[in-house]
C-alpha cells in the first residue's frame, strides 16, 4: 500500500472530509433554497428531492465516508452501503464535472463570473476528484445499474418538468445542449466510476486504527 493509500484510508483524514463534505452538503442544500421554494409552488411536492443535485451527490459521498469509519456488518448493511458508493462516485463525477461545465460555458457566452462562481469551480472539482481518489477504496461495482437508473431518472425528471438547476441567464436558450449534455455526461460518469472501481473491496487499513479516534 503506497503511503498517499495510507493516509486517504487513515481515520484522521476520513473524519476532516466527512465534515467538510457535511458541512459543504449543508451549505449547497440551503443555496437551493430559492428554487427549492419556487418547486414547492410551482410543481408536484414529490419532485423536491431531485432539484437539489449537487448537495445530494455530497450528501451520498458524506454517507459514503461515514460507512467507511463504521461499516456495517450485516449483509443488508453492506449492500446499503455498496449502493450508496455508487452513487456517491458517479454522481459526484457527474455533478462535479457539470457544475464548473456551466459555469464555464456562461462565462463564454458573457456571463461575468464573481468570486462565489470560482468558489464553486473549486469545491465542485473537489467533488469529483476526492470521489475518484476513493472509489478505489469502494467496492461498488453490483450496485452501478442503481446508480446509472437513479441518474438517468434524475435527468429525465429534471428536463421533463424543468426542475433542472437554475443556469446562468445566458445558457438559457440553450437548454436542449445541457441535457443532451447532461444525460452524456452521467454515462460517461458511470463509466469512469466502473473504471476506477475496485471488484472487491480492499482490506481497509482504516480498521487498524479504529480504536484511535
Amino acid at each position: 500500500m503506497s503511503v498517499l493509500d495510507k493516509l486517504f484510508k487513515h481515520r484522521g483524514i476520513i473524519w476532516l472530509l466527512f465534515i467538510v463534505n457535511l458541512l459543504g452538503t449543508l451549505y449547497g442544500y440551503i443555496w437551493y433554497g430559492n428554487q427549492l421554494e419556487f418547486t414547492a409552488a410551482n410543481f408536484p411536492l414529490w419532485l423536491l428531492p431531485f432539484v437539489p443535485d449537487s448537495p445530494t451527490a455530497s450528501l451520498f459521498f458524506t454517507l459514503a465516508l461515514l460507512l467507511m469509519l463504521f461499516p456495517p456488518k450485516s449483509y443488508t448493511g453492506n449492500n446499503v452501503r455498496e449502493l450508496i458508493e455508487a452513487l456517491a462516485v458517479v454522481t459526484s463525477v457527474k455533478y462535479g464535472i457539470w457544475a464548473v461545465s456551466m459555469i464555464f460555458a456562461g462565462g463564454y457566452q458573457g456571463d461575468i463570473l464573481v468570486w462565489k462562481d470560482w468558489m464553486l469551480v473549486v469545491s465542485h472539482l473537489g467533488m469529483a476528484v476526492e470521489a475518484l481518489i476513493y472509489a478505489r477504496f469502494f467496492s461498488f461495482r453490483k450496485m452501478i445499474p442503481l446508480a446509472l437508473f437513479w441518474t438517468l431518472a434524475n435527468d429525465m425528471l429534471d428536463y421533463s418538468y424543468g426542475i433542472y438547476p437554475w443556469l446562468p441567464s445566458v445558457l438559457n436558450d440553450d437548454v436542449t445542449q445541457v441535457q443532451y449534455f447532461t444525460m452524456a455526461l452521467t454515462l460517461f460518469s458511470v463509466i469512469v466510476a466502473w473504471l476506477f472501481s475496485s471488484r472487491q473491496r480492499p482490506v481497509d487499513s482504516i480498521y487498524q486504527f479504529k480504536n484511535r479516534f
